[in-house]
Parts: structure tokens; C-alpha cells; sequence
């Protein structure tokens, strides 16, 4: 089971439609630094496919990644990442 508190839980929320009614998901970049703070459940690999995923489908900006990854507290370990997909 996962929690998250603070900022990490009420940021990066939007609001999409779908089918007619309105739904309150995490933006990709939020859901990209959320896979790295996770990674030791859902595994590294799962993280850098998230990363590369929301890079080349163009859903997020490496920098919205950087903005979310400073307020999940995984900034130093994302760095590495984040400059080869940059």
C-alpha cells in the first residue's frame, strides 16, 4: 500500500473528462516522479519506462518531470535520468 502526504499528494492533479464525466487524475509528470519514489516496490525498470514513455509521447516536459521529482524528494536520484532524456 502506498500514502502520500502533503504536497506530493494534493500537487499535480488534473481534471480530464471522460465519457461524460469529470475525473481527478495525477498529471504524467507527477505520475513519472511518483514511479521513482516507488521504485523498490514497483521496480526501476518500471520507473524508466514511465520516464521514457511520458518523454516520447510528449505528455511531459523533462522540466514539469524536474518540478515533481523536487516535491517527491527524488530530485538526486531522477538526476541522472532526466539529463539523458533531456
Amino acid at each position: 500500500m502506498l500514502q502520500f502526504t502533503g504536497n506530493a499528494y494534493s500537487t499535480g492533479i488534473e481534471e480530464v473528462e471522460r465519457d461524460g464525466v469529470k475525473l481527478r487524475v495525477y498529471s504524467a509528470a507527477k505520475t513519472v516522479a511518483d514511479c521513482f519514489k516507488h521504485r523498490n516496490k514497483i521496480g526501476l525498470d518500471v520507473a524508466l519506462e514511465a520516464l521514457k514513455d511520458a518523454r516520447t509521447r510528449s505528455r511531459a516536459t523533462v522540466d514539469d518531470i524536474w518540478h515533481f521529482a523536487k516535491i517527491c524528494r527524488e530530485a538526486n536520484v531522477m538526476r541522472p535520468y532526466l539529463e539523458s532524456v533531456g
